[in-house]
């Protein structure tokens, strides 16, 4: 008996050890609600750019370059990276000589964010970072002339949510470049993971034509579309143009310290390193 029971206690340690392997690596806390998923990030945003070890070589050829000239007939395009991280894309559009755009950067994770205005200080005067939630972006409809989101999808708590955002702020004729998990371990991230044919499809359903797929780091498809609809957008704009409140969904303007909505008057403020702060609780003018 004292045997049966040390083999149920180690049979008892396997498994949780199993369910925290699922939970902290292979689904980077997912499933346990999107402060535990920030948390991860939060801690690891230094060390990062070791653990990922981008390829800047591969960055170029299949990110920056396609994306470059599929914007290559939009004057001073704007485009928006979500769940930029450490501005991994940002980087690798930036160092594209043909690319004259500007970049919004968006992420959940206040230090990964930290760590990316570190990481693409050279390219500060054409890149713009905003601490905010991606299943509520805080721009208005129809405003970006491409959207991207890396490698980020599965670790939402509902990706067809943020498809749907993305979507939204992109302009008609507009490029969406987006990731889908295929590899092995997407088996074990159910309704986060799509397989691919339900993937497309939900693609299908949002108002997007054009669709293509190639396989992405071995675990992605690295999936293009166009925004259908008849093709308008380019030049310069200003941010406050561009952006809306989350709250309320009105319009922003840029004032003392930050950006302050017009409606319900909530304030956004401008961190020490840039970034703007409109996941922070917001107060309201006096």
């Amino acid at each position: 008996m004292p045997w049966l029971g040390l083999g149920l206690g180690i049979l008892g340690l396997l498994a949780l050890a199993a369910l925290a392997y699922w939970q902290l690596v292979v689904a980077e806390g997912t499933y346990l609600g999107p402060r535990a998923v920030i948390l991860m990030y939060d801690l690891s945003a230094r060390l990062y750019e070791r653990i990922k070890k981008y390829d800047v070589g591969a960055e170029q050829w299949y990110l920056g370059l396609p994306l470059t000239l599929a914007l290559d007939q939009v004057p001073a395009p704007l485009v928006l990276d979500v769940a930029t991280g450490t501005g991994r894309l940002p980087r690798a559009l930036m160092r594209q000589a043909a690319f004259d755009g500007r970049v919004i950067a968006l992420d959940l994770s206040r230090r990964m964010l930290a760590q990316g205005v570190r990481e693409t200080a050279q390219f500060s005067d054409r890149l713009t970072f905003i601490w905010q939630d991606a299943r509520n972006l805080p721009f208005h409809n129809n405003v970006f002339d491409a959207v991207t989101c890396l490698e980020a999808l599965e670790f939402t708590p509902r990706p067809s949510q943020v498809l749907e955002e993305l979507v939204r702020v992109l302009r008609p004729g507009g490029v969406l470049l987006v990731t889908n998990r295929i590899g092995p371990q997407a088996k074990l991230l159910p309704s986060r993971a799509y397989p691919r044919d339900e993937f497309l499809a939900l693609l299908g359903s949002l108002d997007l034509e054009d669709t293509s797929l190639r396989l992405w780091q071995v675990d992605y498809d690295l999936v293009w579309a166009v925004k259908a609809g008849q093709p308008r957008g380019g030049g310069i704009r200003p941010l406050p143009e561009v952006m809306r409140c989350p709250v309320c969904r009105g319009s922003m303007e840029r004032g003392g310290d930050g950006y302050h909505c017009t409606e319900c008057t909530r304030e956004y403020p401008v961190a020490h390193d840039g970034v703007i702060e409109m996941a922070r609780v917001s107060r309201r003018t006096t």
